[in-house]
């Protein structure tokens, strides 16, 4: 009899561990290094960028500094290429990418994912007035075409060959706020982009700005990125995150910068 009570108990102690290894799970014996690099592109507001006094701050910042501090370990923010973002991450230049990342096949060849926290769509940021009259993606041939490089706007343009062919030009520029300028500059007729940084734009920029409500391709999800094989530094981070969205911080750092909860609820 106590050798079947001990067989049964090591079967238990042998199911428990096996499920540590699965995503959000924990291993408390499992230290990450300190500091970790977080890449970011740090001029895409209100994800991530500097304030007037030169100071990192955003969104995902502010997401990231609250896990760091509960994990027990510091983050170290680091501005990357967004376009080189995969050799950084291969190449052990940075630990994770907590950016506004979208999820795509793509980056799934390099990077496994924290489960989504939000949802993503690509939209049309045009000029006040709007006077070359854009409002459906049909209405993007014959226009000059800004994206940023590296993005899931330029992936979706460069899978749809007709429509990219009907543009009268197509821009990529490397950070977010040069793809801005270019439209205010009137470079370009109409920048695509995520539709949160867009708002954002429209939002401070009321007299330059305006959004054109219409998806462009489909509805991504944003999640944190790590390179392969980093299962278990992706489950602490996504275990302190979900104690974060349980206790309604998370929330509240959302409504900080949105003015409303924009934090999936898994």
């Amino acid at each position: 009899m106590r050798k079947i009570f001990a067989a049964t108990i090591l079967c238990i102690a042998i199911l428990l561990t096996g499920c540590s290894g699965n995503l959000g799970g924990t291993n408390d014996s499992y230290k990450p290094k300190d500091p970790l690099i977080i890449g970011i592109d740090d001029e895409f507001a209100p994800i991530a960028f500097h304030n007037k006094n030169g100071e990192l701050i955003g969104f995902d910042v502010d997401l990231a500094k609250e896990a760091a501090k509960r994990l027990g370990v510091k983050f170290v923010f680091k501005s990357i290429d967004w376009d080189n973002k995969r050799e950084e991450l291969s190449s052990g230049n940075i630990d994770l990418i907590w950016n506004g990342l979208d999820i795509t096949e793509e980056r799934k060849e390099y990077m496994i994912f924290t489960r989504p926290y939000m949802d993503d769509r690509q939209i049309l940021l045009v000029k006040r007035y709007n006077t070359h009259n854009i409002f459906s993606e049909n209405d993007l041939a014959g226009k000059i075409v800004g994206v940023q490089t590296g993005a899931t706007a330029e992936d979706y343009l460069d899978m749809n060959i007709a429509l990219k062919d009907s543009l009268r030009e197509y821009k990529k520029y490397e950070k977010f706020f040069l793809g801005v300028d270019a439209l205010k500059n009137d470079e370009i007729d109409v920048f695509i982009c995520d539709e949160l940084v867009a708002r954002y734009e429209m939002n401070i920029h009321p007299d330059i700005f305006e959004v054109v409500d219409v998806k462009i391709g489909g509805v991504a999800e944003m999640a944190i990125g790590f390179r392969k094989g980093e299962v278990e530094l992706r489950d602490a981070i996504q275990a302190v995150f979900d104690d974060m969205v349980a206790d309604g911080t998370a929330a509240k750092i959302s409504e900080k910068w949105f003015q409303a909860d924009v934090i999936k609820q898994n």
